[in-house]
């Protein structure tokens, strides 16, 4: 028989379970309460159409189900000044609740680091989630460039495009500075997407983008036709790339490429740190002031949609690698980054700065006219018949002006049959503006 005393620390102990027990399900309801009544804003800090917009609307239509309470998500575009405008709105503006997430350039840790003017906030007091994957650049050219392979780099002028200090500046920049190439920049253009159109249209050379961008955008066919890949820009080969034949940039940080200047050595670690920013890939991330509770939450709800089969699907069906790197990895790099000497930091913010006059175009906008031949998802997509080949115009509700027969519209009312006129950067992009008659 057991004794009295047994009992009652058996019964202290249930009852301790219970309370733990009641807790933990108490904790668990909070959590899933407020987002049950909350709708989830996902700014992404590029414009429609790249890389960076591409993932995070795939996120978007997947992590909620994984998020207890299953809150709707929407995706906003806020770009400028290379993801910074975007990383100090998270910062300082948003709501530090948990219902603003940030899917952010890789850049914006370093140019805080770097010393950069511009960016409002401390990278480290970020809380980062994770990213969908560790990217591979790419530094290409157009067949039309007198650059043939890269030892020509230095023999030949090349006009790259820029959107402003992102891998598009860079790399450029950090090749001429640290190896003598001859690369000159255009700038003015607000998206990876008018890049290509800029390729495709002979304005630019060429471009320093990731890879799983770089071959999306510009199509199968325009690659293997139309381009010559000289450099993995990655601390790691990427196989797709290496059976092709692409060299890694290290390759060439040797005593026969850096300027007489610099030591290899110290090259080497310029290149290193700025790879290892690379490596970030395409990172997401929350406020300093959201609770740490709802952090845990969204770090894990963002690991399990990397692991699920259905986005993993979606993303591969729009050619988009999944490699996911967790929240705490991203906060380690973003830390090591910080970590490095300030010698070592201010003169890698010195060589990856392009040093000449970046020429800057006034981008124009395409206009196309057609008969609609379909719609999708409430007129968030239209399609037109254009000179005998389908286009189509991606509509935001709130950044698409649309009208008909000269009246301001909501989307959902273009059908079937209307006369529209698309003004947008080009086929598969975002419009400006649809005007409709019909």
């Amino acid at each position: 028989m057991r004794s009295l005393k047994s009992v009652g620390v058996l019964g202290l102990v249930g009852a301790f379970g219970l309370v733990v027990s009641a807790s933990n399900n108490s904790y668990a309801d909070a959590i899933s309460d407020f987002y049950k009544k909350t709708r989830i804003r996902l700014i992404v800090s590029s414009t429609p159409g790249g890389g960076y917009d591409t993932y995070t609307r795939t996120v978007a239509r997947h992590i909620n189900k994984h998020i207890p309470g299953k809150p709707r998500i929407i995706v906003q575009n806020k770009p400028g000044a290379g993801g910074v405008v975007a990383a100090n709105y998270i910062y300082k503006v948003a709501r530090q609740d948990g219902s603003v997430i940030g899917a952010l350039q890789r850049t914006v840790p370093t140019d805080q680091i770097m010393g950069f003017k511009g960016p409002e906030y401390d990278p480290l007091k970020f809380q980062w989630l994770g990213s969908v994957t560790n990217e591979a650049g790419v530094l290409m050219v157009t067949k039309k460039s007198k650059v043939k392979s890269f030892k020509d780099i230095f023999k030949f002028k090349a006009i790259m495009g820029t959107t402003g200090p992102t891998d598009s500046e860079i790399y450029p920049a950090l090749l001429n500075n640290t190896m003598g190439a001859k690369f000159e920049l255009i700038g003015g253009y607000p998206g990876s997407s008018q890049i290509h159109l800029a390729l495709k249209r002979g304005e630019v050379h060429g471009y320093s983008q990731s890879w799983s961008s770089f071959k999306i955008i510009a199509g199968p066919r325009f690659v293997k036709n139309n381009t010559r890949v000289l450099a993995q820009i990655s601390l790691k080969p990427l196989p797709e790339m290496t059976k092709m034949g692409v060299p890694m940039i290290l390759d060439f940080v040797d005593r026969k490429h850096v300027l007489p200047q610099y030591s290899v050595e110290d090259a080497k670690t310029w290149w290193r740190l700025m790879l290892t920013s690379k490596a970030m890939g395409r990172p997401f991330t929350v406020g300093p002031g959201v609770p740490a509770d709802r952090v845990k939450v969204l770090r894990k709800a963002f690991m399990s949609t990397m692991k699920d089969s259905a986005f993993v699907k979606d993303a591969n069906k729009q050619g988009r690698e999944v490699s996911p790197i967790s929240g705490q990895e991203v906060q380690e790099m973003i830390a090591a980054l910080a970590a490095a000497p300030k010698s070592t930091i201010l003169k890698v913010r010195e060589l990856i700065k392009y040093k000449g006059p970046v020429k800057k175009i006034a981008f124009k906008m395409a206009k196309h006219s057609g008969k609609v031949t379909a719609t999708k998802r409430g007129g968030r997509r239209i399609f037109i018949s254009y000179k005998g080949k389908k286009v189509k115009a991606k509509v935001s509700g709130s950044r698409t002006k649309v009208t008909l027969n000269g009246k301001k519209v909501k989307r959902k009312a273009i059908k079937v049959g209307m006369t529209c006129t698309f003004t947008y950067p080009g086929p598969g992009s975002e419009a400006k503006k649809i005007d409709c008659k019909g």
